[in-house]
């Protein structure tokens, strides 16, 4: 097992004779044959693991890009956000759109159907009928517009939150980067995997809409 040091950089961190500043070296073998022989040499380096003061102080604390995150929001109109895997941070940026006057629909990819019938059309729904009443088929209406019916006047628009995006196709993924202009007051954000830090891109460029543009 290979160790491996972190390095410091910030003068606002507290000295403390924990913080070693010697490298430890990590050994690699490399090998050549030369004349039938192999012969084996040994390579030292140091490894340098780099931190930042972010992840001593806790990104939850650390809002300086919401106003970033707004203005994208409003350019792009569906955005695919990419979370830590423990969760929680999301929320910030949530809270932030809904300051804004949004209000939020959310849905979970998995069991969600086709996208553009369950959010735009009269869609069917088959209850369970455990194996003793008769299959049976409901019909509801369009999520998307029936929430848009139900807005107060005050409201600035409607925020459709699809969690684990990651599980939709690319066909699926293009409808959601699309709908915010069948639906002008409609705003996307899908939760299309995680990341260490909380990132977000156009979902337009994760459906490849961006690359049917160009060509």
């Amino acid at each position: 097992m290979v160790a491996t040091a972190c390095s410091y950089h910030s003068s606002l961190l507290p000295s403390s004779h924990n913080f070693h500043h010697h490298q430890p070296l990590a050994t690699a073998a490399v090998s050549t044959t030369k004349k039938g022989f192999t012969h084996t040499k040994y390579q030292k380096g140091a490894i340098k693991c780099a931190r930042e003061f972010s992840d001593f102080v806790g990104g939850d604390l650390l809002k300086l890009d919401l106003g970033k995150w707004l203005d994208d929001v409003e350019e792009h109109k569906a955005i695919a956000i990419y979370s830590p895997h423990e969760g929680g941070y999301e929320g910030r940026y949530l809270n932030r759109l809904r300051y804004q006057g949004y209000k939020f629909l959310d849905l979970s990819a998995r069991g969600l159907g086709d996208p553009e019938t369950t959010l735009t059309k009269l869609h069917p729904v088959c209850p369970p009928h455990v194996g003793k009443q008769p299959i049976a088929r409901w019909y509801f209406p369009p999520e998307v517009d029936y929430r848009l019916s139900l807005l107060p006047p005050d409201a600035k628009g409607l925020v459709v939150w699809i969690l684990e995006a990651k599980v939709l196709s690319k066909a699926e993924l293009q409808f959601l980067a699309l709908l915010p202009t069948l639906r002008p007051k409609v705003r996307v954000i899908a939760e299309c995997g995680n990341w260490r830090k909380f990132v977000w891109t156009p979902l337009k460029d994760i459906a490849g809409l961006t690359a049917n543009e160009a060509s």
